[in-house]
């Protein structure tokens, strides 16, 4: 039988974990991983931790700065070596890890692709800009101009960003489908508007988005291996 003490500890409410801008952020990308970017809100949030949203507020100002804290909480998981001498390899290495990101969280590479677009430079949060000051340093450091270095970054992560969203898009309409043309639907397109799209039908069935990046990152550093010996030539 319960003493009266042991009813009274019993009774107590449990203390809730105190709150962090790490706890507040982890809990936000939990939240973008289930439900997408737009369930991401105070209110809802503050469900999901148990608090009253207003007291999120001290974490992230508005929904706009919680949404760059989630971006910043994903980039921070990109790990660049600057000092890496072999600059071609990093930067594959860096590709491969921002696609193992994307594919992780599928629902945050809007924020990663979009978002920085609507926000100046200067004002964009210190953790996406990171990257950017990173590579720059790795580019230079190869022998690459600075403002060379910053066509390449362009370039690069054009490519990383449209390899990414093509991926993602990559669906198959019936994955039990042996028949390549029937899997990916393609049979709905008129034979004589789409013969090129048809006739690749296994090819794109067979789709392997790492093998696909590694092509791409291939052809674009044979270029920038080219264009720095080049400059190295002139020089």
């Amino acid at each position: 039988m319960e003493s009266p003490e042991t009813r009274g500890a019993s009774a107590q409410p449990r203390r809730k974990t105190p709150l962090s801008r790490e706890t507040v952020l982890a809990k936000a990308l939990e939240l973008v991983d289930s439900d997408g970017v737009d369930a991401l809100t105070m209110r809802r949030l503050g469900q999901e931790l148990g608090r009253d949203p207003m007291s999120l507020y001290r974490y992230a100002e508005n929904r706009a700065a919680l949404l760059d804290g989630v971006t910043e909480l994903v980039l921070d998981d990109l790990c660049i070596e600057p000092e890496d001498p072999d600059w071609k390899e990093q930067l594959r290495t860096i590709a491969h890890n921002l696609r193992l990101l994307a594919l992780r969280h599928p629902n945050l590479v809007p924020l990663l692709v979009t978002r920085p677009l609507s926000t100046p430079l200067g004002l964009r949060p210190l953790g996406t800009l990171r990257p950017l000051e990173q590579i720059l340093s790795l580019l230079i450091a190869a022998g690459f101009k600075p403002s060379d270095a910053l066509h390449v970054y362009r370039a690069y992560y054009g490519f990383l960003y449209g390899h990414i969203l093509n991926e993602l898009q990559e669906f198959i309409v019936d994955p039990e489908e042996n028949e390549a043309l029937l899997r990916l639907g393609l049979h709905r397109l008129p034979p004589k508007e789409f013969p090129r799209l048809r006739a690749l039908a296994p090819a794109l069935a067979e789709y392997d988005g790492l093998n696909e990046l590694d092509q791409g990152i291939t052809i674009l550093l044979s270029g920038l291996e080219t264009q720095l010996s080049l400059n190295a030539n002139r020089s």
